[in-house]
């Protein structure tokens, strides 16, 4: 007979589903997180009160809303998330700063990102997984988009479809500003 709450039902099942939906094994998740394999393994069964710290560790390895972990199922109604509380990747060296708006359920799906260019910086990427595909949108300033062997210059207002599934880049003269959308097949 177990005598595990709810709060360690709804807990252990929104780990175990954010690390299905990116499709990643108990191994991976420890790696990115820091938190033992063990501890991952036993805070999914239900069978471990973790400490914030740990939860924290874990939501950030999964890109899951620490806040809204407990909450299960979506509520009806408009999820908002505020600017200031947006995920977001910088200091990675390459003048590129990227902030998250995709839910984190969309992950490895439909992943939408707001990029932030310094004066010639650029974000160069291996290929990603076969079929898929980017949608750049420029809101300020002059990218350049290559794919491949091909490339094209962007400005205000242009958008640029790309196949991802080969090097690819995009590589800013000035300051500049886009939305990334990027879709797998």
């Amino acid at each position: 007979m177990s005598n595990r709450s709810d709060i360690h039902d709804r807990l252990a099942q929104s780990l175990r589903e954010a690390r299905r939906v990116r499709g990643l094994s108990l191994d991976a998740v420890a790696k990115l997180s820091g938190v033992s394999r063990s501890m991952v393994s036993q805070i999914e069964r239900g069978e471990s009160s973790p400490t914030v710290a740990t939860l924290w560790n874990l939501t950030q390895a999964l890109q899951v809303d620490f806040a809204g972990l407990l909450e299960g199922q979506p509520r009806p109604g408009i999820e908002v998330i505020r600017a200031q509380a947006a995920p977001v990747i910088a200091g990675r060296g390459d003048g590129v700063t990227i902030r998250i708006l995709s839910a984190p359920e969309a992950v490895g799906h439909h992943e939408v990102y707001e990029l932030i260019f310094a004066p010639g910086a650029a974000l160069v990427s291996d290929p990603h997984r076969p079929g898929c595909r980017e949608h750049l949108a420029v809101i300020e300033g002059a990218l350049r988009v290559e794919s491949g062997e091909a490339g094209e210059d962007l400005g205000p207002g242009d958008t640029a479809r790309y196949a991802a599934d080969r090097a690819h880049a995009i590589r800013a003269a000035g300051a500049a500003r886009a939305i990334l959308i990027v879709q797998d097949s």
